[in-house]
Formats: structure tokens, C-alpha cells, sequence
């Protein structure tokens, strides 16, 4: 039998061949490929597609944040700060951040010290925000206190808040800002462009919690808002405001006014109003005391009136210094109604209309005037128009033409009724009597000379001055008014309201003056609306507050006496009543002898 022999040896014939050459080939082309791959991946990142990816990274951590720049000090005209601001801080919070930790928005919320739904509600409007304020401008230690709970997503940033020092006194010529550091009234308001300064820029790297961790790049630098001298001199304005509030205690009075004015300048020295608010805590609960009065409200001028009535008839010649008025038997007839003076004053001259106040004396005078005579002098004097302060909300009065008067109107206007004016005005119409004509334009910046103009002739302004004088004297109607050591021009005013197209028996008392006669330096006009206590006429409600606003103003600003005999005389009657000497003489006071009223 014959079988196959097989060897051991042998290999199977289909069994493939070990290529390593081809193996090392398949395996550093593939290593080639892929690092081609990633190297064209990494020029598409950093070469092509670099400024996208750069602003996905930026988007995510780079950020441009605000820096915060003080708004500028306000300082009065002797450098004394009257606004500056204070450093404070903000907290703010990350809606998307903290709506992820719910649990711990109570204990945020106790820390803030605003109910849980407030808070709550507040970060659900704001849950697509990165941003949103949880506490404005408090205390530092308050804004590290409520940081201190580490809650996250909560942060702080500097902030500045407006501080005013001499609060009340000054709230209604200063204004206020808002929660954004942006004036809102008065002189914060008109100058805000020049107080604001501009806030810088930088940008920064923030961590996923908000923190910075680098700063980038510095954008612009802040430029702080710029400081502002004003004309108003504290003292003085402290006391105005003290006398005023005074008054008012006194009176019942319901509101009250008062303008001090610089003759030479025309700088307003002081304004205050009451009621009055505290600016470094306003609130909406009462707007109606936010109102600077002094410019913005109008008002009959009552008789104060007057001396701008005989000063239009002396320049057009229908009267001299020495003409005289029978005024019995105490009034006039004016269409259906009539003109009466408090008492008959018999008869008077010139200047005893003024210095009793006669309405009758005013009408008969007026009658002698033109009609545009009149009324352009008065408007030469500033009324009808804005006096061009630059202040808020000035109002410019009303002085109706002489074609829209009715029978009756020419009459009233010469006591000052049928037309209205601020206390501003009126102060800046006797500042030009006391300036020899010259009115200049008030302002509230020292140092800032805005425009003059002649608008009546130095005599006749002198002429005036002297006339008024004698109202602060002995048988004037404000001898409360005098001031020791100086002579007073001045004329009070008592003028009743208008309501519902008659007049009621409320009032508005008026003194408005000048001193010293001899070298004037100060106009003040004091308005106290509505007195309900005690007497009502201007010479006895208003008169005392300018004689004490006054006094503590001429001690100030260190003005001489131009009355020294009666310093003197006041001084030896002192002296002898102290040592027990009987006096060589003594004078018996004379009753002031208030103004008139219309019936």
C-alpha cells in the first residue's frame, strides 16, 4: 500500500509574507495626516479665524467697565463748601448666578433688608441680565456687610453721592441730584454740563463669578466734574433763612420769600424760601416744597409798586418832587369800584405818597402819565420779562399791554395790582433805583458780570432812593425797618390775593429795601404769603426781617455807618441810662402807619 508522506517542514502555500517596510509606511503617513490636520487647525484658530475666536474668548471674560468720577464741589463766594461728594458704594448682583442658588436669596434678602418677594420678583425680571442693582449709594461698611455673606453673584462698585452741608438753608438755590448723580433743580440743574465731569473707561478680565482678576487696558481716564464759586454768601443766607423761618412761626404765614442782591454786582447774596426740604434725603412726599418761589411764583407787588409809578411820572414831566395831591376824603373812584387808603391822609406831596403809602396818591398821579409812558418804563425796569439769571424755571411776570387794559387797569397797576412779578424782580428793580439807573443782570456765579444797561437817569434814581428813605422813618409806614447807624430806603407792600375773579382777605406782606442810603450796597425784598397771626401789613410782618437780615449783613461785610449822629445819640441815651442821668430829651415814637388796601 503505498501512502503520501507529508513533512513537517513544510509551509502552507497561501499563507501571506510579513511586510514591515509597508506596515511602517501605513502608520507615519496616517501620523503625517494627522499632524497636518492639527497644524491647519491651529493656522485656522491663530491665523485665520483669529479675530472670532479672540472675540468668543472676549465676550466671555474681557470686559469694558465704567470708572467713576466725582461731580464737581459747589463752594459759596468765601470758599465754604455748600455741595461736595462722597464716596459710597453700589451692590450689585448676577440674576443668572443667583437664581441658581435659591436658597440662599433669604439670607441675601435679610442682608439687603427688602422683603424675599421683592428681591425675588426684581432678579426674575432680570434673568437674561448679567447685571442688575440690589442697593445704591449706602455706606461702604454697609455695601462690605451685605458682601460679607459671600453670597454668589454679589458684588460692589464705587459710586459718589451728593452731600450738602447746610441742608434746608440752601436746598431751593442748590437743587438736588438724582440716584445717577445728575442735577435735577436749581444750580445743580444749570450747571450740571459744568459739574458732571466725565467718567472714564478700562477694560478688564473678569472669573466666571465676576470677579476682576487683571486689568487689561485703560480707555479713557476720568476727568472730574469741575468746582463752582456761586455769589451766595452762607452767613447771610443763614440768616435770611433763620429770620424768614422765624417769621413764620410768628405770623402763621403759609409760605415766604426773600432775595438779598449785591447793588454793585448784581450778585445774588441770598434766597430762601419756606417751606423748605432737606436735599440730602428728598422725597416725592411733599413737591410742592421743592419750588423756589423767590423765581418761580408770581405775585401782585401790592405797593411796593409805587415808587416805580412816581419815578415814571418825575421822568415824563407830568409832576415835580413838590407837587401836591388832595387825597380826602381817603379814596377815588375806579370804574364800579373804589381806591381807598387806610386813613384820609390829607393832603401830600410827592414824597408823602410814598412815605404813607396812598393808594389815592398813586392813582392820581397815574393819570397824568400816557398809557405807553407807563408801561414802558416799567418794562425798562425789568418787569414783564425774565431778569436773565439763568436760574430753573425763572418765571418772567406779566405786564399786559396797554392795548388789553380795560378801563380800570392804569389805576390799580400804579399800587401794584394787575400785574405780577417775582420777589427777584421787584429786588432787582430796586437794586437799579440804588445803582443810580443801572440795572444789572442777577447772577448766582461769583465774579460773573452779565449784562447792564442804563435804563433811567443816576438823578432820578437818586431822586427815588431818598424819597424812599423816608418810609423808615418817623411817620413812614416801616420804622420797624430801620436800622441804627444807617439810612434805609425802603417800601413796604400789602397786597391782597386774587381768587375766583375777586380779591379775598388774605395777604401778601412786602418790604423791600435798600441800605445804605449814602453808598448802597445791599437790595433785599422779603414776601411773606398768608400771615393768619397778629397784623398783616408788610410794615410790621416783613420790615423786621429785613432790618434783622440786614444787620447781621452790614456787621459781615463790614459796611460803614453813613448815619453816624444817630449811632452816636443811640449810644450817649445808652450811656446815661446806665449811669441814672435823666436824658435832655426824649422823643415820643411814632405808630408806623400801615399800608393801603384796595376795596
Amino acid at each position: 500500500m503505498i501512502g503520501r508522506v507529508t513533512s513537517k517542514s513544510s509551509k502552507p502555500r497561501n499563507r501571506a509574507q510579513f511586510d514591515l517596510r509597508g506596515r511602517l509606511l501605513l502608520v507615519t503617513g496616517s501620523l503625517g495626516l494627522c499632524s497636518l490636520a492639527l497644524v491647519g487647525r491651529a493656522v485656522d484658530l491663530q491665523i485665520v479665524d483669529n479675530a472670532f475666536y479672540r472675540e468668543q474668548g472676549n465676550e466671555r471674560f474681557l470686559r469694558e467697565i465704567a470708572i467713576p468720577t466725582s461731580r464737581g464741589m459747589i463752594t459759596d463766594r468765601n470758599g465754604e463748601p455748600l455741595a461736595v461728594s462722597s464716596p459710597v458704594e453700589s451692590v450689585w448682583g448676577n440674576p443668572q448666578e443667583l437664581l441658581k442658588v435659591p436658597d440662599r436669596l433669604p439670607e441675601l434678602a435679610q442682608a439687603l433688608g427688602v422683603p424675599l418677594e421683592q428681591l425675588t420678583l426684581k432678579l426674575g425680571q432680570k434673568s437674561d441680565k448679567e447685571f442688575v442693582y440690589l442697593k445704591r449709594r449706602i455706606n461702604p461698611d454697609e455695601a462690605r456687610a451685605i458682601l460679607a455673606h459671600h453670597v454668589p453673584g454679589v458684588f460692589s462698585q464705587r459710586e459718589f453721592r451728593r452731600f450738602y452741608p447746610q441742608g434746608e438753608a440752601l436746598a431751593h438755590v442748590l437743587g438736588f441730584t438724582n440716584i445717577d448723580d445728575r442735577g435735577q433743580e436749581g444750580v445743580e440743574l444749570a450747571f450740571d454740563d459744568w459739574l458732571r465731569g466725565t467718567p472714564g473707561a478700562k477694560k478688564v478680565i473678569r472669573d466666571r463669578r465676576g470677579r476682576i482678576v487683571e486689568n487689561v487696558d485703560l480707555v479713557r481716564p476720568a476727568e472730574p466734574g469741575r468746582d463752582l464759586t456761586l455769589s451766595i454768601d452762607r452767613r447771610i443766607q443763614y440768616l435770611t433763612y433763620r429770620e424768614l423761618k422765624h417769621s413764620l412761626l410768628e405770623t402763621g404765614a403759609s409760605s415766604a420769600s426773600a432775595v438779598v442782591l449785591d447793588i454793585d454786582t448784581g450778585e445774588v447774596l441770598a434766597m430762601a424760601n419756606l417751606p423748605s426740604f432737606n436735599p440730602n434725603n428728598v422725597t416725592s412726599a411733599n413737591r410742592d416744597a421743592h419750588r423756589n418761589r423767590a423765581v418761580t411764583d408770581l405775585m401782585e407787588p401790592g405797593s411796593t409798586m409805587k415808587p416805580l409809578t412816581v419815578a415814571a411820572a418825575l421822568e415824563a414831566g407830568v409832576i415835580t418832587p413838590h407837587t401836591r395831591f388832595d387825597t380826602n376824603p381817603g379814596w377815588i373812584p375806579n370804574g364800579r369800584y373804589r381806591t381807598t387808603d387806610h386813613h384820609n391822609y390829607g393832603v401830600l406831596d410827592t414824597t408823602g405818597v410814598i412815605t404813607k403809602s396812598s393808594n389815592v396818591g398813586a392813582s392820581m398821579i397815574v393819570h397824568r402819565l400816557p398809557d405807553q409812558a407807563f408801561y414802558d418804563f416799567v418794562r425798562r425796569m425789568g418787569y414783564g420779562r425774565s431778569t436773565g439769571s439763568g436760574f430753573p424755571g425763572e418765571a418772567a411776570g406779566l405786564l399786559p399791554p396797554p392795548d388789553r387794559w380795560s378801563g380800570t387797569t392804569k389805576q390799580t397797576m400804579s399800587y401794584g395790582y394787575g400785574l405780577s412779578v417775582t420777589p427777584l424782580q421787584i429786588a432787582h428793580a430796586y437794586a437799579t433805583l440804588a445803582n443810580g439807573g443801572r440795572a444789572i443782570t442777577p447772577t448766582f456765579v461769583k465774579g460773573q458780570r452779565l449784562q447792564s444797561a442804563q435804563v433811567i437817569a443816576p438823578a432820578l434814581a437818586q431822586q427815588i432812593v431818598h424819597m424812599m428813605q423816608t418810609v423808615t422813618e418817623p411817620g413812614g409806614t416801616a420804622t420797624e425797618g430801620a436800622i441804627l447807624g444807617y439810612h434805609v430806603a425802603g417800601k413796604t407792600g400789602t397786597a391782597r390775593k386774587a381768587s375766583g375773579g375777586s380779591y379775598e382777605r388774605r395777604y401778601v406782606a412786602y418790604f423791600a429795601g435798600v441800605v445804605p442810603v449814602d453808598k448802597p450796597r445791599f437790595a433785599m425784598v422779603v414776601a411773606v404769603n398768608d400771615p393768619t397771626i397778629g397784623s398783616y401789613f408788610g410794615g410790621l410782618v416783613a420790615a423786621p426781617v429785613f432790618k434783622h437780615v440786614m444787620e447781621g449783613a452790614l456787621r459781615l461785610m463790614d459796611v460803614p455807618p453813613d448815619d453816624i449822629d444817630t449811632w452816636l445819640a443811640a449810644q450817649a441815651a445808652a450811656e446815661a441810662r446806665q449811669s441814672g442821668k435823666p436824658l435832655a430829651a426824649k422823643s415820643t415814637p411814632v405808630a408806623p402807619s400801615p399800608d393801603g388796601d384796595m376795596q
